[in-house]
């Protein structure tokens, strides 16, 4: 939902005039950021959106009955790639289990690590009612090993607004939703809220849609993140095709930046418009939802590993989901074609114990047309790994093809390096590899989806 508000202010911007919107943007205090980050960010950019469910003033009249702490209700780790064509966004489910490290609290001290802690307590810590947005980001850079290069926090009152704006949008319920399914305690079965199938919504009958848990599927937060994908999607792909007028601008524009709070690197409006303007070629099916893979912990989840550290390093790598279905795109190559992409030299390393395993690799990587030399003896894994430099990537996963179960991982020094592990089988030159490495659990990509994916499109889970 915030990705189209940020989008729709590219437009609304250059109609009005951005500096009449400089007063109404907030931005939290970046003092609570962790001196601790991962590495800047080297290909493309990530971007942190959260979905603030306070229910205090406006939104507790919007949400209904609740406590004045601020909540995050969704939360997407948005990687843009570079050039801005294409973006994945990654749900990070509210309750799974995680490590809260050390955020700074309202009186300037700071708070104690918590561990197995359900994600959304992050932006709970300190207990007021704007939230804890650098809690969240210190917690999603511990997490995901990502620099987190801007932030965004929409409430539910510009949520309500926008949707009004843009004249609704089209949803999709798997299945007849009654009062009495959105409340346990209700006696009786009571009206019909969602009937079964696409309809349209907007104010606060879509802020009843993106909330929607009980009475659908399992009634898991799953099943609501999948729907809260499906109602973002639905309104990018509205607002990308269908346009708006000139008299819905201008109201868009102050709705978004009357209700968000962002991070000091998109805190005014020119900030906000030179943000965008690298995201304006993009189309509704170049943006993909995907959501971390897990499982279940008794009644919380649990992330799932080694699939969602491929997850992290294939956004770290820039590494593309494709809209349909999240699978990067299907390559049958042999060997040789692939490392006839490698153009960069090649070094060649294995452990102190095997010295001439690394001669011999590198003189049939040279035998194939790489230039490959053998380097010093280093320590080595199990599995081999080839190191890459800033705009590498394409050519490290080519030259990882030829290794079995060769990993990449970037690094700051430009120049290839394949360290060879200790259990290794080298391929032969015709071998045919089918996609290029580094391709995706399907825990992750099976459920993915496009903006563009129709709206009753897996909008559910356990159901």
């Amino acid at each position: 939902m915030v990705l189209v508000t940020v989008l729709a202010l590219l437009a609304a911007a250059a109609a009005v005039g951005y500096v009449t919107l400089d007063r109404s943007i907030k931005t939290f205090d970046g003092r609570g950021i962790s001196r601790h980050r991962p590495p800047p960010t080297v290909h493309g950019q990530n971007l942190l959106l959260i979905g603030s469910d306070s229910r205090a003033v406006g939104d507790r009249a919007l949400g209904g009955r609740g406590k004045v702490v601020g909540r995050s209700d969704t939360t997407l780790l948005v990687h843009i790639y570079e050039g801005g064509r294409r973006a994945v966004a990654v749900s990070i489910p509210r309750d799974a289990l995680v490590t809260v490290p050390a955020c700074r609290l309202p009186d300037g001290t700071w708070s104690k690590p918590q561990h197995q802690v359900m994600f959304n307590e992050a932006f709970a810590v300190g207990d007021t009612r704007a939230g804890n947005p650098a809690c969240t980001l210190n917690t999603v850079e511990r997490l995901t090993g990502l620099r987190v290069d801007h932030t965004v926090v929409a409430d539910f009152v510009g949520f309500a607004a926008m949707t009004r704006i843009v004249g609704g949008v089209p949803v999709c319920v798997p299945q007849d939703v009654y009062q009495g399914d959105l409340d346990p305690n209700r006696p009786t079965q009571g009206r019909l809220v969602f009937h079964r199938g696409v309809q349209k919504v907007s104010g606060a009958r879509a802020l009843d849609y993106v909330r929607l848990r009980h009475g659908v599927g399992d009634g898991s937060d799953i099943g609501r993140m999948r729907r809260q994908q499906a109602f973002i999607g639905a309104v990018i792909t509205k607002v990308r095709r269908e346009g708006l007028t000139p008299t819905k601008l201008l109201p868009l524009a102050r709705a978004a930046t009357e209700n968000l709070t962002v991070d000091a690197s998109l805190g005014s409006a020119e900030k906000l418009l030179s943000f965008v303007l690298g995201l304006r070629h993009m189309a509704p099916e170049d943006l993909v939802f995907v959501t971390t893979p897990w499982r279940y912990d008794g009644a919380r989840v649990a992330l799932v590993h080694p699939d969602v550290d491929q997850l992290w390093t294939a956004l770290a790598n820039d590494q593309p989901l494709s809209a349909d279905g999240g699978r990067p795109a299907r390559v049958r190559r042999a060997v040789s074609g692939w490392l006839s992409t490698v153009t960069a030299p090649v070094t060649v390393q294995a452990s102190a114990a095997r010295p001439a395993l690394a001669q011999r690799t590198a003189r049939a990587l040279d035998a194939l047309g790489l230039h490959a030399s053998a380097g010093p003896a280093t320590g080595a894994g199990l599995r081999s790994r080839v190191d890459y430099g800033p705009g590498q990537r394409d050519q490290a996963l080519a030259l990882a093809t030829a290794v079995v179960g060769t990993r990449v991982r970037q690094v700051p020094a430009p120049g290839l390096r394949l360290v060879l592990g200790r259990q290794h089988r080298v391929r032969d030159a015709g071998a045919v590899v089918t996609d290029a490495p580094g391709r995706l659990p399907s825990s992750l990509t099976d459920g993915a989806r496009s903006a563009a994916t129709a709206p009753c499109t897996n909008v559910s889970y356990g159901g």
